[in-house]
């Protein structure tokens, strides 16, 4: 059932973007009066899903749900429609129009993906506000990961810059440690410190799951493990460990690293149970575990002081171009490490597995909603790329043609079609099996 609801709603945001994206290349063709022939979500290779003609145009739905597309007549596309091209121009088709009109036609589809981004996090401000958490409100440092530790990290640290960046809130640390360059600024034990970033380091934080960085919480006790030294001292769920022989420990991570040094000798824990402070004494294993995991971690609200937005329409509207941008930008610094091989980051691309598993398991709709915007805007950057068979391929060639004034010939567009299409092919093959090898890990 989780994956149903996972999928359904992957399949809802992309079908979303494919017909809007789609929409941006057909009002345009439409009031440049150009014929198109065929409006479809998903690819009809042989049959379709469903299918009706309205007009001039097909309207239907394909069965290979890998992207969707128009087909507009007289112009070089995925369909590679030669026996079209080999006749007399028409007046209604594609190649008769004049550049500005063909240039408008093209940029349709990644104007509209903008567009909605924008619309989507406006409506997001509106109505969900913003929670986020100030760095300045965090009091004693993160918890880093193992993996991190190769960037200079320590626990305990707080992450206050990136590449003389400066970081306002928390969501955005795990980002900016991934897309750093130079350095890092931290302040550990009270004091200011820059780390330096080595291209090498890259590698080791991009392998495997989970973030660079987490906040730090209470020890409260989620598993007591069967027959475990936690179970026999009286250690029960849900209590709240705040001391070690006496001393504060008031987070989790701190107790992981002492109760091993307490191996083979008896320890007095301090702990709330329903309210209520007590004392229990255990004697600790050799193997330095006791037999507890921790669970019931108290919300980030109840623990953290977070800031919280209202927007009106007139303030979200800012808002919602400024959110756009600055993911627009994110995603430019996440190619940029991608074709940097020796960070290793182009074995995380992800296809079409590692996108659908950032939907939720339970139907979220804000979630779904910040997703979608995400998604339009890659789509968007994506397909004005000047890569021959995207947007921006066609883009390039009537650019061309507007400052020469002499127009690619058919030929040309056939073969640069056929190699923007084994590049797309290529990147696709690598993404997908990106997530094939991982579902074997």
């Amino acid at each position: 059932m989780d994956f149903i609801i996972q999928a359904s709603q992957f399949l809802l945001s992309l079908s979303l973007l494919i017909v809007l994206h789609e929409m941006g290349h057909f009002i345009p063709a439409k009031l440049f009066n150009t014929k198109v022939e065929k409006f479809y979500l998903f690819f009809d290779y042989k049959f379709s899903l469903f299918k009706k003609k309205v007009g001039e145009t097909v309207y239907g739905i394909g069965w290979i749900p890998l992207g969707g597309y128009v087909k507009i007549a007289g112009m070089i596309d995925e369909s590679m429609d030669k026996d079209q091209m080999r006749e007399e121009p028409k007046p209604w088709e594609f190649r008769s129009k004049p550049a500005w009109q063909r240039l408008i036609i093209m940029v349709g589809g990644v104007t509209v993906n903008v567009i909605l981004a924008i619309v989507i996090y406006i409506g997001m401000f509106m109505y969900y506000g913003e929670a986020y958490l100030p760095i300045e409100n965090i009091d004693n440092g993160l918890v880093v990961a193992d993996k991190a530790k190769v960037l200079g990290l320590e626990t305990g640290d707080l992450v206050v810059s990136v590449d003389d960046r400066k970081i306002a809130r928390f969501s955005e640390i795990n980002k900016e440690l991934v897309l750093s360059e130079n350095k890092i600024g931290i302040i550990r034990n009270g004091e200011s410190i820059e780390l330096s970033v080595r291209p090498e380091d890259k590698q080791g934080i991009l392998e495997g799951d989970g973030p660079l960085v987490s906040l730090r919480f209470p020890f409260i006790v989620g598993e007591v493990q069967e027959k475990s030294a936690a179970q026999f001292a009286g250690i029960q769920k849900l209590d709240s460990l705040v001391s070690l022989n006496g001393t504060k420990v008031p987070y989790h991570d701190q107790f992981i690293n002492l109760i091993p040094q307490n191996a083979g000798d008896t320890a007095v824990f301090g702990l709330y149970r329903a309210g209520e402070y007590m004392e229990i004494a255990m004697s600790i294993p050799d193997s330095g575990k006791i037999g507890i995991r921790p669970g019931g971690r108290k919300d980030i609200l109840d623990f953290y002081n977070v800031a919280y937005d209202k927007f009106t329409f007139l303030e979200a509207i800012p808002a919602g171009f400024s959110k756009t941008t600055g993911v627009l930008q994110d995603y430019i610094r996440q190619l940029k490490l991608i074709f940097t091989p020796s960070t290793g980051a182009y074995k995380k691309v992800g296809g079409f597995i590692a996108i659908g598993s950032q939907f939720p398991t339970t139907w979220d709709w804000e979630w779904f909603w910040g997703i979608t915007a995400f998604l339009s805007i890659m789509l968007a950057f994506l397909n004005i790329l000047p890569i021959p068979a995207l947007d921006g391929g066609h883009v390039v060639f009537v650019l061309i043609e507007m400052i020469t004034g002499r127009k690619p010939s058919d030929k040309v567009l056939e073969y640069a079609q056929m190699v923007g299409f084994f590049i797309l092919l290529a990147l696709i093959l690598l993404a997908n099996g990106n997530d094939v090898l991982n579902l074997f890990k």
